[in-house]
């Protein structure tokens, strides 16, 4: 079993996110940063890593969550369904519905981050994955973050080929998120994915020896 160094050991269980009792590192970085990827190098070494993407989907596919689309945003279900491009437009289209939908899906997270905590066996601590680290201010309740970095001009053209989409719309996606340096800086470690898949697992490495005592 893993264990962090203790210099990386920033709060006590009360001060902790949803108050899990192991440290926890948050995992952020941009798109076509390659975040996923180091997330699954992550469960390889038998580290437990919960998703902050899949516990909003597993929210989303609760009949509850039905029921506050259709009362809330009801153009949104289509075919007795959720349809998510069409609530996120809705959602956007005002300041009101953006914290309205916000507001629900995180009143309901820590019992989703609580249950998929639950499903691990016990641990040195647990890496978070979560894409709006900072923008939500969830660093000030996790022992350290970690940032997956390419510069803007690699997640360009990585999301260009990966996407098939036009440079102009790649760089409008771009220009919606936290820019990767203020996310590289705001971050206690980073760990590079500029060139080829085995120079990243090179410097995973590096990061688990930084990181694991």
């Amino acid at each position: 079993m893993k264990k962090l160094k203790s210099k990386w050991i920033t709060k006590d269980q009360s001060s902790r996110l949803y108050n899990i009792p192991v440290p926890i590192v948050a995992l952020t970085g941009g798109i076509a940063t390659g975040k996923s990827t180091v997330a699954q190098m992550f469960r390889d070494e038998n580290i437990p890593v919960i998703d902050a993407d899949r516990l909003v989907k597993g929210i989303y596919s609760q009949k509850e969550s039905f029921d506050f689309v259709f009362k809330n945003f009801k153009d949104a279900i289509i075919d007795e369904a959720i349809h998510f491009k069409t609530l996120r437009e809705l959602a956007f289209k005002t300041p009101e519905n953006q914290l309205l939908l916000e507001t629900y899906i995180y009143s309901r997270m820590p019992d989703a981050f609580s249950s998929a905590y639950g499903a691990f066996e016990p641990h040195g601590f647990v890496v978070y994955d979560v894409p709006l680290l900072f923008e939500k201010k969830l660093n000030e309740k996790t022992d350290l973050a970690v940032c997956t970095y390419a510069p803007r001009s690699i997640q360009l053209e990585r999301l260009v080929k990966r996407d098939n989409i036009s440079t102009e719309l790649a760089e409008n996606i771009l220009s919606k998120q936290m820019d990767i340096e203020e996310k590289k800086k705001r971050s206690d470690l980073f760990i590079e994915n500029m060139a080829d898949f085995l120079t990243l697992e090179k410097n995973f490495r590096q990061l688990l020896t930084t990181l694991c005592e």
